[in-house]
């Protein structure tokens, strides 16, 4: 008995172990960067071998995963509420949380980043900006707003076009609804498959820990910190921004809206948070987002499977809290005065581009371009802040998470889908 639960102590649950992988990696970043001298042990075996082959086929692990499990996801959440009426309900307050706040977030973000003025005093001249940057086309609303409705589903699917995929699915979910039992199979297949997806999602998080480690291992072995030293204005504004957001913007919107504790939903979401961090990835969230919300908050997962995979996509606050502070700083670093109007336009145009921004490290980049062009800002200014982007989208995708999770908990408690007796209690255990 006593070798039993010797072995139970012994056993580290996922959080803890990607907690080591994260700090484990930073530190032997460091050391590569600062004690180990170039050359092609350093360089190429380690920095840009197994460092980068592990931590990015550990990406390519969960980007395998993100449209068949954001698919089954949906279309069993929508199954799972049942009631068309009900189902319509949930998915336009869901949507209305979402864009609102979306539209906050940027405006927190405008208004830091005018205080801090993270562009004044910038000597372009000292920044090299990255030559053959590959910057997409702005595409106009009317045909985002088209791009939803797929012409081929299949090519939808195969390509990762992730409002196509939201869009069909929620039609099947709906039409499954209907049907009844009339479907059986078809909903049994889905819950099934949708099983399937989940329990593969848990053994690629088996190798979180191994991912994470690698991931931070490069990119602190690459950039070390002086990297970071021209840039930190602008990384103090991001940063600052995404605090606001997290535990003013959100904590006050739970509280205001369900009268649950803000603290004991943050002590019990934060190991979701940090695993957040580390992948800088929505979408590797989701099962573990939905899980946690279950098992230590009381929440439904009757809305969470429906909630949390449309978040992971439509909902990105932190990616525009970022292109908001961007727009101000290459402002401020070329010299160029915006107006009021300006910044409505930025508003309005990042809550579009959050919309459909797929959940996977760094594409708010790309996005970005679209914020730019909508104010007339040179897209070269991208460049000056790939360097660091990184740490910074790790943040970012923290806070997205986040908040998909507080819209879950309040419309799930709107709906009697909380169970506060699980929200508030306590030792509830490491999931793993």
């Amino acid at each position: 008995m006593s070798k039993e639960v010797k072995k139970t102590k012994k056993q580290l649950g996922l959080t803890s172990q990607i907690f080591i992988g994260l700090i484990g990696g930073a530190l032997v970043g460091l050391l590569f960067n600062y004690l180990i001298p170039q050359g092609y042990v350093r360089d190429t075996v380690f920095i840009d071998g197994i460092f980068y082959v592990v931590g990015q086929g550990f990406i390519r692990l969960m980007q395998m995963l993100v449209v068949p499990l954001v698919f089954c996801s949906l279309v069993c959440g929508s199954m799972a509420i049942g009631d068309t009426k009900q189902l319509g309900k949930v998915g336009i307050r869901t949507i209305g949380f979402y864009l609102v706040t979306t539209a906050l977030a940027i405006t927190v973000a405008l208004t830091v980043a005018n205080f801090i003025d993270p562009g004044i005093g910038l000597n372009m001249n000292a920044i090299q900006a990255a030559d053959n940057v590959t910057i997409s086309t702005k595409t106009p609303i009317t045909q985002t707003l088209l791009n939803i409705i797929p012409t081929n589903i299949f090519y939808g699917l195969t390509n990762g076009k992730m409002l196509q995929v939201i869009f069909f699915a929620l039609f099947i979910g709906i039409i499954l609804t209907r049907l009844d039992d009339k479907a059986t199979t078809v909903s049994n297949f889905f819950n099934e498959f949708n099983d399937v997806m989940m329990e593969m999602t848990m053994l690629v998080m088996k190798a979180a820990p191994f991912g994470v480690f690698c991931l931070i291992a490069r990119t602190f072995a690459s950039t070390g910190f002086s990297a970071f030293l021209p840039m930190l204005k602008y990384m103090l504004a991001v940063l600052l921004a995404l605090f606001v957001q997290c535990f003013f913007v959100y904590t006050g919107l739970l509280k205001a809206s369900t009268g649950l504790s803000p603290v004991v939903f943050l002590k019990k979401f934060f190991p979701v948070m940090a695993f957040a961090f580390s992948t800088a990835t929505s979408n590797a969230t989701i099962p573990l987002s939905i899980e946690t919300l279950k098992k230590k908050l009381g929440v439904s997962k009757k809305i969470s499977s429906f909630t949390i995979p449309l978040g992971a996509t439509i909902n990105m606050d932190g990616t525009s809290i970022m292109q908001g502070v961007a727009v101000v700083f290459a402002a401020q670093a070329y010299g160029i005065q915006l107006s009021m109007a300006d910044y409505i336009t930025v508003i309005g145009t990042a809550t579009i581009a959050s919309i459909g921004t797929a959940g996977v490290p760094s594409v708010g980049l790309i996005t970005l371009t679209m914020v730019f062009n909508s104010v007339g800002l040179p897209i070269e200014a991208i460049a000056l802040i790939m360097g660091i982007d990184r740490i910074l989208d790790m943040t970012r995708t923290a806070v997205n998470i986040t908040g998909d999770a507080v819209c879950t908990t309040v419309i799930a408690n709107l709906n009697g889908g909380v169970d506060k007796e699980i929200f508030y209690k306590k030792d509830i255990k490491d999931i793993s």
